[in-house]
């Protein structure tokens, strides 16, 4: 069992496909009974997530800072949810309670935190999976600018091998847990 902390989308209109994807790695969570660390939101991926793993019997753990507490966007039914002051203080304790890190497609705060943790990890400050779950070429273009990237000089080849990339939920849980 491993703890995987999970970045998506926490904004409304998202597609309902995402919101799909999103309660398919919910219950595919369940099923392999880890436990499911986030940012603590109840709403659009975020909240579809955890009301799958939780109906699968998944434990979940949401951290989030307590400015957001009022827009009435935590996910107070979450097994443990821990309000704190700031946004980095939520991602230290995301990053300290994970196993692993799954992004799936969102938007400025699932790429600012998906690009620390994979930051993180290639500076070998964690030994931590990070993989991008992208089962529609969502992120084509991210993987194109990453390729340009290294081709210009900017990012090596060993920062992009310590990115997964999965084409199915399967193929990510294969990667986040072996």
């Amino acid at each position: 069992m491993a703890a995987i902390c999970v970045y998506c989308a926490s904004s409304e209109g998202i597609e309902p496909r995402y919101l799909q994807l999103a309660a398919d790695v919910g219950a595919r969570l369940a099923a392999g009974g880890h436990c499911r660390v986030s940012g603590g939101g109840r709403v659009s991926m975020m909240g579809a997530l955890a009301r799958a793993a939780r109906s699968g019997g998944a434990r979940t753990v949401g951290v989030i800072p307590e400015h957001l507490v009022p827009y009435e966007v935590a996910d107070v039914e979450a097994d443990e949810l821990v309000v704190v002051e700031t946004m980095r203080e939520r991602k230290r304790l995301m990053d300290e309670r994970a196993d692993a890190f799954l992004a799936l497609p969102g938007g400025i705060g699932t790429l600012e935190e998906l690009f620390e943790v994979w930051t993180s990890g290639y500076l070998g400050m964690h030994a931590k999976p990070v993989v991008v779950l992208d089962p529609d070429d969502f992120y084509a273009p991210l993987w194109q600018f990453l390729d340009d990237l290294e081709k210009a000089g900017f990012v090596r080849q060993q920062a992009l091998d310590r990115l997964g990339h999965a084409r199915s939920v399967e193929d990510a849980f294969l990667l986040l847990t072996g």
